[in-house]
């Protein structure tokens, strides 16, 4: 076995107000530290695992606990140190050298190739605090955010269940991969897995929000069926963004019609994607709304966009009530987007070291912004019932076992080859041991259209589907042609029956973010990501 039994941290450090340093708290008998106004309690579970509840009873609250183990697990020497992201990742992800102040969130593997050794730390999922670890030479850090919102939590005589570390320790016979699934598998003992392939088709890479109506998505619809022939798995047709008042801008609610006079019969879309051989699927922004709404924030926002409170109970039934709409509609995939970016006021490119600013708030500060993301991604899983849920800028491993996809990286480009090279492969590659494990992992759409050269985005395609993660294209009527026609249903049906037996693993990526060579069943192959420049350092849209 690789697991480990975690030990006890050597230290323990609080802060209880809303800024300064870390206070060393005192020991007080095994497993428990103190400092005015907080405790901290550490206990083993029966699997080894490291219980951590926390306890801050008076007026000032509890910002952040600090626990610091001065050694590596197993006695492993890291030479190199691979983490996650807050929530998408945004092509940054990548083993390093050892970097003492570098974020990781969630967990962290590192391996010695000189020895081959690997080992690792990270909290369960669905975690009571946003959990964030730091190593060095000499050990590693646990840090548990467990603010509401931008300010300490005051959760009165309740204890908060902040997080379970878990580890696990391999010898040079196990892969650095192999490694992480074996890691990623004791951090989710719940998963939440779709009961077959998820493969669809998504307008927004040659759309883009703008000028469709139902005969497009109906036209879509018949186009990823043929794509999939008689398979007996049906693949999705998703309506994204542009089927509601401010379509391609990402906008907000209310959900309860679609456009004026173009979506005017929701129900009869979904019935028609059904009757030309898909299932149908629909996009939502659940934090956003266009007119005043109960449940809204007042402390941010602007004229047509405000976000709403999901520390609020009004705002959770809202929510719910619009995924059941849409079930009533017909509705078979439901995918909520941007509430990370609702909720905090912005994305996470580059790994900040927390995700919330300081001085802003939830309504509810009896609770951590954790418990509050866990409680929103909980409503909507039980609100759409027995449809399909996919998380797109949710907290994934705060969302695992209430989303049965998870989008994991940023978008990719129906317009630039470089968006969909620096973020669809890096987020395939380094998150590729989540699936199966947290959730059916979907690297985002693969594009088919005329600003895009397909020599480049069919090696994109034979990836994914050859991985069994989620397959979602997007594919432009201008650009299909009988070469494009054959490989998109050739993956598509690939996809379908859960991608190349034992899947694909990245064999090069200790040195680079984007894998070239990848082993698929029993064979290795090469694919080539590079224009004729090379990569384009600008970050195109």
């Amino acid at each position: 076995m690789a697991a480990i039994d975690v030990p006890l941290p050597d230290s323990v450090h609080v802060i209880t107000g809303p800024s300064g340093d870390p206070r060393t708290a005192a020991p007080a008998g095994a497993g428990h530290w103190t400092v005015p106004g907080a405790e901290v309690t550490a206990r083993h579970d029966s699997y080894g695992a490291l219980r951590l509840v926390l306890a801050a009873p008076g007026p000032e609250g509890l910002s952040t606990v600090v626990l610091r183990w001065r050694h590596h697990p197993g006695g492993h020497r890291p030479a190199l140190v691979l983490g996650d992201a807050w929530e998408r990742s945004y092509g940054e992800l990548q083993w390093r050298s050892v970097q003492p102040e570098r974020p990781l969130p969630w967990y962290w593997l590192s391996t010695d190739p000189a020895t081959g050794g690997c080992a690792g730390l990270g909290v369960r999922t669905r975690a009571g605090a946003l959990c964030c670890w730091t190593v060095d030479e000499d050990g590693t850090t646990l840090w548990l955010d467990v603010r509401s919102g931008g300010l300490p939590v005051l959760p009165g005589d309740r204890e908060i269940a902040a997080a379970t570390v878990v580890g696990v320790a391999t010898g040079a016979d196990t892969t650095p991969y192999a490694a992480l699934q074996e890691l990623c598998a004791a951090m989710s003992p719940d998963p939440l897995v779709p009961a077959q392939p998820v493969v669809g088709c998504n307008n927004w890479y040659y759309a883009y929000g703008q000028d469709f109506g139902p005969d497009a998505v109906l036209r879509d619809a018949a186009t990823i069926a043929e794509f999939a022939g008689d398979h007996p798995v049906r693949p999705f047709c998703v309506v994204d963004d542009g089927w509601t008042e401010g379509g391609g801008s990402a906008p907000g609610g209310p959900w309860d019609t679609g456009l004026p006079g173009l979506f005017d019969d929701m129900a009869g879309l979904a019935a028609g994607i059904a009757d030309r051989g898909a299932r149908p699927g629909l996009w939502f922004r659940p934090l956003l709304s266009r007119v005043p709404t109960e449940g809204m924030r007042t402390d941010t926002g602007a004229p047509g966009r405000i976000p709403l409170d999901p520390s609020l109970d009004a705002t959770l039934a809202t929510v719910a009530a619009d995924v059941a709409r849409f079930r009533s509609w017909g509705f078979e995939l439901i995918k909520h987007d941007f509430s990370t970016y609702d909720v905090f006021g912005r994305f996470h490119p580059d790994t900040p070291h927390e995700m919330a600013g300081a001085g802003w708030r939830l309504a509810d500060r009896t609770r951590t912004t954790a418990e509050v993301l866990v409680g929103l991604y909980r409503t909507i899983a039980e609100a759409a019932g027995d449809a399909v849920v996919l998380g797109c800028n949710t907290v994934g491993h705060l969302a695992a076992g209430l989303v049965q996809v998870q989008r994991t990286g940023d978008d990719t480009s129906g317009r630039h080859w470089e968006r969909t090279r620096r973020m669809g492969i890096n987020t395939l590659a380094f998150r590729l041991a989540q699936h199966s494990r947290f959730y059916a992992v979907d690297a985002d759409c693969v594009p088919c259209t005329p600003a895009t050269e397909w020599r480049l985005n069919r090696q994109f395609l034979d990836l994914v589907a050859r991985s069994g993660t989620a397959l979602f294209v997007s594919v432009a009527p201008a650009a299909r042609t009988p070469q494009t026609d054959a490989d998109l249903g050739a993956a598509v049906r690939l996809a379908l029956d859960g991608g190349s037996p034992g899947g694909v693993e990245p064999l090069d990526w200790l040195g680079t973010t984007t894998p070239r060579r990848w082993r698929t069943g029993n064979a290795e192959r090469t694919y080539t990501w590079s224009q004729p420049w090379g990569a384009w350092p600008p970050l195109p849209l």
